[in-house]
């Protein structure tokens, strides 16, 4: 139903838009320049109620994905899946149903009082609707296993059958030690996508992480969201996770190991050695869980400026961002989650960089390509890399943007994760072209580097990186530190909505700046590469 639709709309919509996209002459070069005025559009609509919070699985989704397309057509962009947009991705939908199971936890021989939402949260990781558990409990540390760190917190255990308790990020740096696990980096074993994965690859029942505010960066109430009060998904295809995943809070973690008879601090500090070894829990995870299941396809969206080099236009530069927000949620009050700025920013400005570049292509190859649920887990990137519209080992590079800079003009740029590759000096001197500073760089506390869709890139040997806001403001110094550390509470809630005062001078900089750079990639002699010894690097050495 939904190719008649969108075909009858992106006929209609495309010669409605003709005149937004003024016409270039062929072969005439001109200054790639982002423009506000389509900027500011696109984050408007793609921001507004119109669109419902851009839900994976919902109405407004595939409104959304129904726009970008005919965005795409309208710029003059090529389709790069045959001769369509889309890129399917099949996603199983799951939603835990508290109220129709009586899954509990009972340590030291007593149930344990848990309300679901506000004590733990949880559902299936492998899109089955029900599992009766009757499962130890066992304390796992960190839930890490990393050969070339020396580490192993699965020693000796069989975690068939068991489920495991873990803590989130990775273990701290000593004097001794003071490179370890990044130093005061995270490293993708800190994360709790991580996590997850290898207590799936260990066998586990199910796997439950321990939240706090600093290990996560980020409170409790956005876990909430994400697993108690909306459908979470995850692919349905390839490696699946647990029966069991969930999280639950600190305090409900120290009640836990109370009741089992151990001393969490205790615990959490033994786990920041080498030597540590699981600790089994007397408790159990008991009873049924119950979950809605469904499978559907959802949809990255990708469209080409073909290259003008006979040789270089077979090699590519993808911009990404993702176009999906948390949707629509509740029945009450404001239930649109319009997450203007993560990530219709970003979704917008990709559609104002692609207009431009149509007008100046490259010596290679630009795809812009707007993935889908992002905020799932990295799931319409992961399965782009899985299943690349364009050969990976021909893919230069990707740039991507989430979350633009709302707040004005900055004297600098961020570039974090630039470094491990040869993208680093080349996006110094893009920013000293353009009069803009590198922001200097500081420790990847939260994992950042793995929490944006470039990672599934990475992962697949391509050198990518998040092009990030800057910080030092060009004017009202004060005001604009102010205007962007409010946002912090905006995040993942109801208030991160569209305001028509913002100065989106700055988010025209951001995009600008990475158009600029990865036309650079684009027009370069060679491909980037990654810096000798880098983890990523491996996979894009295999892959040759």
């Amino acid at each position: 139903m939904h190719k008649i639709v969108s075909s009858v709309v992106l006929t209609a919509l495309a010669g409605s838009l003709a005149l937004a996209y003024p016409a270039h002459a062929a072969g005439k070069s001109q200054t790639a320049t982002v423009k506000e005025a389509p900027l500011r559009a696109h984050l408007a609509f793609l921001a507004s109620d119109a669109v419902e919070g851009r839900g994976t699985g919902q109405r407004g989704g595939e409104l959304t994905v129904t726009y970008l397309e005919t965005q795409a057509l309208a710029a003059g962009l090529k389709p790069a899946n045959g001769n369509s947009f889309r890129q399917p991705v099949k996603i199983a939908g799951v939603r835990a149903l508290p109220q129709q199971s009586n899954v509990g936890i009972v340590a030291g021989g007593q149930a344990l009082p848990l309300q679901f939402g506000a004590d733990w949260v949880w559902g299936p990781g492998d899109a089955k609707a029900d599992h009766m558990l009757d499962a130890e409990m066992v304390f796992v540390g960190y839930g890490i296993s990393a050969a070339e760190e020396g580490w192993d917190d699965f020693k000796g255990l069989d975690a068939k059958g068991k489920v495991l308790v873990m803590l989130v990020n990775d273990p701290a740096p000593t004097a001794a030690e003071p490179k370890r696990f990044n130093g005061a980096g995270l490293t993708y074993y800190g994360r709790w996508t991580y996590k997850l994965e290898e207590a799936a690859r260990q066998g586990a029942a199910g796997v439950l992480l321990i939240h706090t505010d600093a290990s996560a960066s980020y409170g409790w109430s956005v876990v909430q969201n994400s697993w108690a009060n909306a459908e979470r998904f995850q692919l349905a295809e390839g490696e699946l996770g647990s029966g069991l995943e969930g999280w639950m809070t600190d305090a409900t973690a120290r009640k836990l190991f109370a009741a089992a008879g151990q001393d969490l601090d205790k615990l959490r500090l033994a786990a920041e050695d080498r030597n540590f070894k699981p600790v089994p829990l007397n408790a159990r995870v008991k009873g049924e869980a119950r979950a809605a299941v469904r499978t559907l396809n959802e949809y990255n969206v990708a469209g080409v400026v073909p290259g003008t080099d006979p040789k270089l236009k077979d090699e590519v530069v993808i911009y990404t961002a993702h176009w999906d927000h948390m949707g629509k949620q509740g029945t009450e009050g404001d239930t649109v989650f319009n997450g203007a700025v993560d990530n219709a920013s970003g979704t917008a400005a990709l559609l104002a960089m692609a207009q431009e570049a149509v007008r100046n292509p490259a010596k290679r190859s630009q795809m812009f390509l707007w993935v889908a649920a992002e905020e799932q887990g990295l799931l319409g990137s992961a399965a782009y890399a899985s299943k690349p519209l364009w050969p990976l080992e021909k893919t230069a590079a990707n740039l991507n943007l989430d979350s633009l800079n709302f707040v004005g003009l900055a004297k600098d740029v961020n570039v974090p994760g630039s470094e491990r590759t040869e993208l680093g000096a080349m996006a110094a001197a893009t920013a000293k072209k353009m009069g803009l500073q590198i922001a200097p760089a500081k420790p990847d506390l939260a994992g950042g580097y793995f929490r944006s869709d470039h990672f599934s890139f990475a992962k697949a040997g391509v050198p990518a990186f998040s092009v990030g806001a800057g910080h030092s403001w060009v004017k009202d110094v004060e005001a604009s530190d102010a205007k962007q550390k409010a946002y912090r509470a905006r995040y993942h809630q109801v208030s991160d909505e569209y305001d028509p005062s913002w100065d989106l001078a700055g988010m025209v900089q951001q995009a600008q700046f990475t158009l600029n750079l990865g036309r650079a990639v684009a027009d370069a002699p060679k491909m980037p590469a990654w810096k000798a010894g880098d983890a990523f690097g491996k996979a894009r050495t295999a892959s040759k």
